[in-house]
């Protein structure tokens, strides 16, 4: 048996020689080098493989079953990590790692000269120049993974980049810089401004009026929340009122933690427009808020702490921005890991925070991809605990998630999104990332309420409230049947939530009228600290002996038609993973044909003509499995996200709110997209996108 592994590994020609630097200098040069090295290959060509040692950037795996060492079959989940090459060959980790442990670091199929060799090894601080990596299904705590590059020399830029990535940080990144003692709501004399802080609530019965004689099982109530406007300031010796965009009007300030993908597929264009957006939301943000950016590849660093954006916050950010080289793997997990770190661990906290996430694919180190197996990956390993919704408590500290170009892993970002209460936008196309940076900030800028919670009571004791249709907020209906709550959270200006609640309705001898519900709020003002508690009008009906044929509340209806077409992607979505295509379309069209039936419809509701659009593109998406895999999935998921929260989100390749499907943005977030356009305007010739003012799902219902 001996002998004839030697001869076979004479015959594979194996060579036992290896080299690894001997100095910190030397192994962050070599670092540098692979930094240029792989950011030239993915200039020179946007659509090459750039391939980690563990899975190619589009999830793919070695075709082979088979170890070529060992000659034994290779499966996730017998208990052998798997190590796949840039070449694409596989094998158990333990058969090459003992072979490289000799020094081979060819493959010994393709005879192809590694970059990336598996080396076993204990669990040791990395050397600077070397990166950890674990095969996809390696168990977490294993002492023995490491990956050792081999990195040719190159240069200075390059070398300064890895520097920065494998500089020492701080064990508690309580580091951030103090919040604004004075924050904009303080200045130019507060004793002579005025400020109206009023959300709006009201409830709306399905029909006015019900027979006495005739019970009901599903009837259904409309809630309806609006948040104020934003921040608005009288000066009664100007008789002038300034907006929230303006930098003197008091706003709540924002701790922002940007957590941005810099691997090597970002080279070239990407990675330009990305610092070009980034540019544009530092130079938006306002003295009292405060930024930090997380930068990640195959391992993750902060390049400043929460710094306030003063002048000179502002352009150490812009430096620290426009330093990213392009190089490396796609490490999520740690990127987040870090960046909640920023949030928890801060000395001081404004009132608003948030992370934005950025990345063009899909992480190799964590989460496996499932390739059709029976296991869905588990998308919670990628977010720290810290940052996790809790149940019933709500979310902290949301997570917009944003999906760049056809690779990026769009359900993980989902997930992360949906766990964390944040959105997530699809960039199809990459000169929208900055539109879609900008309506974010627009809203992160612009939140007038936060911890808002709905209570619904029944107000008759033979009312009990059956069912809660609240999306993705957290919800319950307590134990008697008579009481609910809906936790909001955060609302940005002008933001509208709607609710439907399923009652029962007895029969009534009695009384010539039925009181249903009660609904009434309680929430947060973010920039005086106030709380504040408002409580609806009843919602009764009339119960005549007779009634006539009453007309559907339209507002009542074109919510149920928002409903029914999001159950109608979340199911066409299903069966599209579960590769029945076929199965997704006829989910659609026969949604699409029941919502041309509905009193919304027949009374031209521009909601209903906006999910009639989105339902057909959806179809156009699904047509095909490389159309979906390339666009239709992410497509599909960020619709979910929007209407699951009725926020606006990044969709395809605009974020333009004269798009049907833009119609949660807020004058806020419209404002943002237009300076944004205004800022592209000057800086390039290109011909802009055409902006319409926004509509609101609410509040404009006819064409």
């Amino acid at each position: 048996m001996g002998s004839g592994w030697r001869k076979a590994k004479r015959a594979l020609g194996f060579r036992f020689c290896v080299f690894i630097p001997r100095t910190q200098e030397d192994s962050v040069q070599s670092v540098g080098n692979d930094y240029q090295r792989l950011s030239d290959a993915a200039t020179a060509s946007s659509k090459s493989l750039l391939l980690s040692p563990l899975i190619s950037r589009s999830g793919s795996r070695s075709s082979k079953k088979t170890c070529s060492i060992c000659l034994t079959s290779m499966k996730q989940g017998d208990g052998h990590a798997i190590f796949t090459a840039e070449c694409s060959h596989s094998f158990h980790f333990q058969c090459i790692a003992s072979n490289v442990k000799h020094g081979n670091y060819v493959c010994p199929i393709c005879r192809a000269k590694w970059k990336e060799i598996p080396l076993q090894g204990p669990l040791l601080d990395p050397h600077p120049g070397r990166a950890r990596i674990r095969p996809v299904n390696y168990p977490q705590n294993d002492p023995l993974m490491t990956v050792v590059r081999r990195l040719p020399q190159r240069s200075d830029s390059y070398r300064q980049m890895a520097q920065l990535l494998y500089a020492p940080e701080p064990g508690v990144f309580d580091d951030d810089e103090q919040t604004d003692p004075q924050p904009v709501s303080t200045e130019n004399g507060s004793s002579n401004k005025s400020s109206t802080r009023a959300m709006e609530i009201k409830a709306i019965a399905e029909v006015s009026a019900a027979p006495c004689s005739q019970s009901y099982d599903n009837f259904s109530v409309l809630i309806h929340l609006k948040a104020p406007s934003a921040y608005t300031v009288q000066n009664p010796s100007l008789g002038q009122t300034n907006s929230t965009q303006d930098s003197q009007t008091p706003r709540a300030p924002v701790d922002l933690v940007t957590v941005l993908d810099i691997s090597g597929s970002m080279a070239g264009t990407k990675l330009a427009l990305l610092k070009r957006a980034m540019g544009f939301v530092i130079q938006n943000l306002g003295p009292s808020d405060r930024l930090s950016v997380i930068a990640f590849s195959s391992t993750a660093h902060r390049l400043f702490p929460l710094r306030r954006m003063s002048d000179s916050g502002r352009q150490s950010a812009l430096q620290a921005v426009n330093s990213l080289v392009a190089i490396g793997g796609t490490n999520i997990a740690e990127g987040l890991r870090k960046g909640a770190k920023v949030m928890e661990e801060r000395r001081e906290k404004n009132s608003v925070a948030s992370i934005i996430l950025l990345s063009d694919g899909q992480d190799t180190y964590t989460v496996s991809s499932s390739n059709g197996g029976q296991t869905s990956p588990d998308y919670h390993l990628l977010l720290p605990l810290s940052i996790r919704g809790g149940e019933g408590k709500g979310y902290h500290i949301p997570v917009h998630t944003f999906g760049f170009g056809s690779d990026h892993d769009a359900s993980s970002m989902h997930s992360i999104s949906e766990i964390t209460g944040g959105t997530f936008s699809f960039i199809e196309t990459e000169s929208v990332i900055q539109d879609a940076f900008a309506q974010c900030i627009g809203g992160l800028l612009s939140v007038v309420v936060q911890q808002l919670q709905v209570d619904i009571k029944s107000v008759n004791p033979s009312i009990c409230l059956r069912s809660l249709k609240a999306g993705s907020y957290p919800s319950q209906i307590l134990s008697d049947g008579r009481t609910a709550y809906i936790d909001v959270g955060d609302l940005y200006a002008d933001e509208q939530r709607d609710f439907l609640v399923l009652v029962n309705v007895p029969v009534e001898n009695s009384t010539t009228v039925t009181s249903l519900v009660k609904v009434k709020c309680a929430y947060k003002d973010p920039l005086t600290k106030e709380i504040f508690s408002l409580e609806g009008e009843d919602v009764r009906i009339e119960r005549p002996e007779v009634a006539g044929e009453e007309a559907v509340s339209i507002e009542v209806d074109r919510q149920q038609n928002r409903l029914q077409a999001a159950d109608a992607m979340a199911e066409a979505r299903t069966a599209a993973e579960q590769g029945n295509l076929a199965g997704a379309l006829s989910v659609l069209e026969t949604c699409r044909r029941n919502l041309s039936e509905t009193v919304s419809a027949k009374s031209s509701d521009r909601l209903c003509i906006a999910l009639d659009a989105e339902l057909k593109e959806m179809q156009e998406r699904m047509k095909s499995r490389e159309v979906y895999e390339a666009s239709g999935r992410a497509y599909i998921l960020s619709g979910l996200s929007s209407h699951s929260w009725q926020r606006a989100t990044a969709r395809g390749d605009s974020t333009d709110s004269s798009s049907l499907v833009q119609s949660y943005q807020t004058p806020t977030m419209f404002d943002m997209v237009t300076r944004s356009h205004a800022f592209l305007s000057s800086t390039s010739t290109a011909p802009k996108p055409h902006v319409r003012p926004s509509w609101s799902f609410s509040s404009h219902h006819k064409s």
